[in-house]
């Protein structure tokens, strides 16, 4: 494997976009990357003139797509019917690959070139950001690396799109991204199923390092947490999501509302005084987290309703 093609989806995030193109012209195997295709899932922000001003002097070839807003999974797909590589890596508008991402991720496909092989990477909050404790707890609850510790072999669920390469001809084969999917939520998942079927082996490789650059405060994860609800019903009529959330999700509901949600509302009274610190530097029990976390934003009886 000599080269890959990069694919990021893109939409009003024209700052942090350069400072992920910036970052990929910092790789140490700058040469093995074939092409850079920025997709702008209809931006309103600067974005287009931000790719034309880097294009212009970058040392990798910058191709930049537009489309009518359709969700990051179209807008990947784009990517794929475009690329020219053997390998394509799939990366987001806030994700700065460190200097080592690339060669990491060829290096792998290179000890492993079955077609079916894909590389996930690791990701976690960019040191600039200076996280906080919550998006600390925040981090392990949404992307489980903590599991992976040890592993090189790994489950289809965790094929995250925001750091995760695999070979383009096994890819346009075995199924490309669905399109009912017009939120970042599910639609890397449902892929995975579909992928694991035709015969995906993922393998995790935590030297593949990205930094992840977009704060979160408590009350932005849980607006991201409800407006994911359509993405989750969504997700359960296909047949990816009866395999994955099927099984639980009425129990889940159920647990919620009978003892976790009446538990979490309790709580959620007695710590009142501690809910201004949910953003602050000081560090609190993790169970905190997750009690006003389930209070303010868990909805799991919601996905069931019509």
């Amino acid at each position: 494997m000599k080269s890959l093609s990069v694919v990021i989806p893109t939409y009003n995030r024209c700052g942090t976009l350069e400072k992920v193109l910036s970052a990929f012209f910092q790789q140490s195997a700058l040469s093995s990357i074939a092409e850079i295709i920025v997709v702008d899932d209809g931006s309103t922000d600067s974005t287009r003139a931000v790719v034309d001003r880097l294009a212009q002097d970058s040392p990798v070839s910058i191709r930049y797509f537009r489309q009518v807003n359709k969700g990051p999974g179209a807008a990947r797909n784009l990517g794929i019917r475009e690329a020219v590589s053997e390998l394509i890596l799939f990366t987001d508008d806030d994700i700065i690959p460190q200097p080592a991402l690339v060669a990491e991720h060829l290096d792998w496909h290179r000890r492993s070139p079955e077609s079916a092989v894909a590389v996930l990477g690791h990701v976690t909050w960019d040191p600039e950001l200076n996280p906080t404790p919550f998006m600390r707890w925040y981090e392990s609850h949404v992307f489980c690396y903590g599991d992976l510790a040890g592993r090189e072999q790994i489950d289809y669920e965790y094929f995250y799109t925001c750091n995760v390469s695999l070979k383009t001809k096994f890819l346009r084969s075995s199924g490309t991204f669905d399109e009912d999917f017009k939120s970042a939520a599910y639609e890397d998942t449902e892929l995975a199923y579909r992928l694991n079927k035709a015969g995906l082996r993922l393998l995790y490789n935590p030297r593949a390092r990205a930094y992840h650059h977009q704060f979160f405060r408590f009350s932005d994860v849980c607006r991201k947490a409800m407006a994911n609800t359509t993405a989750t019903r969504l997700f359960l009529q296909k047949e990816a999501g009866q395999a994955v959330l099927g099984p639980h999700i009425e129990r889940k509901s159920r647990w919620w509302a009978r003892v976790a949600k009446p538990m979490a509302t309790v709580v959620a009274a007695v710590l009142k005084p501690a809910r201004p610190l949910l953003n602050s530097r000081v560090p609190l029990p993790r169970f905190i987290y997750q009690l006003f976390y389930w209070h303010d934003a868990v909805r799991p009886a919601d996905v069931l309703r019509p």
